[in-house]
């Protein structure tokens, strides 16, 4: 298993142990916690984030397919990771309905911007002749997680309550930032002066 790989399946643990403290309780929180919070409050949010993952995600790709080699995809995984992770923390200030749904906002422009530059990276660097041991290996990692973090968060909020478990979950997300930030110089890419340097100047097409 090389660096890249190895690292790509941490921070996923990472991300997405933060975020498996948030799915559980999150109609529980919007109804308990939020003004005027409905089950239909919680229905919209959803959809919020879903539709806008499945509109970006092909528009995300078509960009990331332009140029080539990594950086692209790096660059939209660990700016994906790092909106993604904001949103635990906003969950922490939202008082009213609206306030959820431009949170599920960021969360979905996010994630279809990490899920296009995660996915590219570990398909173009999983080990020939071992893929399926390697994606099973992120999956088997993943789920558990995924699992102990549910037992974990209920355990949270019943003991500090939601503050806690968001701070923690969010905490958890940038960790995934920070894990992805020791890959930069084995990310390689378009080295000349056409490549686009952040992640603004990919969206403008420069």
């Amino acid at each position: 298993m090389n660096k890249i790989i190895r690292n790509l399946i941490l921070t996923d643990i990472a991300f997405w142990t933060g975020w498996g403290m948030v799915t559980p309780v999150f109609a529980i929180f919007v109804v308990d916690r939020i003004v005027g919070g409905t089950a239909l409050t919680v229905g919209i949010a959803v959809a919020i984030y879903w539709i806008l993952r499945a509109l970006l995600v092909f528009p995300f790709a078509k960009i990331v397919d332009k140029y080539q080699g990594q950086k692209d995809d790096y660059l939209f995984l660990v700016s994906g990771n790092f909106l993604a992770g904001l949103v635990p923390f906003g969950y922490i200030f939202a008082i009213y309905p609206w306030h959820i749904y431009v949170l599920q906002v960021a969360y979905g422009i996010g994630m279809a911007m990490s899920f296009v530059g995660w996915r590219t990276l570990f398909t173009r660097n999983i080990l020939k002749g071992k893929e399926a041991r390697q994606w099973a290996m992120d999956e088997a990692t993943l789920s558990g997680g995924t699992a102990l973090a549910g037992i974990f968060t209920g355990f949270v909020i019943t003991q500090w309550g939601y503050v806690v478990a968001f701070s923690i979950a969010g905490f958890l997300t940038m960790i995934s930032v920070v894990i992805l930030l020791y890959l930069r110089k084995e990310i390689t890419g378009v080295f000349d002066r056409r490549f686009p340097h952040n992640i603004i100047n990919i969206f403008r097409g420069e």
